[in-house]
């Protein structure tokens, strides 16, 4: 296995899905104490960028698999799940001022949930990945592919750990509920507006 490909598709992933780790570390942090939730956590995280890849070796081998027009409408989904989250945490503090950890759904978050803003926050790197599998042959695009999956299982660690220090974990548990709404519209609109949807 070329080291040198290997090294490229660290980089690679590691560029592309840097800002993963925060969104991971809020999910992680809305899940716990909660039956099941890091597993919910790590298959949906699996499952959207399981999403991602097939999508761009499918296009870099020249099947259509998602048409480019239809990649900045994927800040929608982020975006209705901000809202959702905006609106449970609000009707969760009205109905309970004192309670700081609210949560967007009772179990903690899901694996669909997780999934959707997992696909639709890497949305752009398909646009990325296309050309580099494109040209990069079978063989080197199965080595990307495996080290990206590798990679997926080391960012939701890095996202466990940060969610879990005694000062971040404390943050999220205070501001969480306010800052996974925040964040996933702040993604949704960011991907709308890059993208040109609707000609913004």
């Amino acid at each position: 296995m070329n080291l040198g490909i290997i090294g490229q598709a660290t980089g690679l992933f590691a560029v592309t899905n840097v800002d993963d780790i925060l969104i991971l570390a809020l999910f992680f942090a809305q899940g716990t104490g909660r039956h099941g939730a890091t597993a919910r956590i790590v298959a949906g995280q699996y499952l959207g960028f399981s999403g991602i890849l097939a999508a761009a070796v499918a296009a870099g081998f020249g099947a259509a698999f998602l048409p480019e027009g239809i990649i900045p409408y994927l800040g929608l989904l982020p975006l209705a799940l901000g809202l959702r989250a905006a609106w449970q945490a609000w009707r969760n503090h009205r109905s309970d001022p004192g309670r700081e950890t609210a949560v967007a759904t009772e179990g903690g978050p899901k694996t669909l949930e997780v999934a959707a803003v997992t696909f639709a926050n890497g949305g752009d790197n398909i646009g990325v990945y296309v050309p580099v599998f494109a040209t990069a042959g079978i063989g080197s695009t199965t080595v990307y592919v495996v080290v990206f999956l590798v990679l997926v299982a080391v960012w939701c660690l890095a996202g466990r750990f940060f969610a879990t220090r005694p000062i971040v974990a404390g943050a999220l548990s205070r501001w969480g509920h306010i800052l996974l709404p925040v964040v996933l519209i702040g993604i949704g609109v960011l991907i709308l507006i890059e993208g040109g949807a609707f000609g913004l």
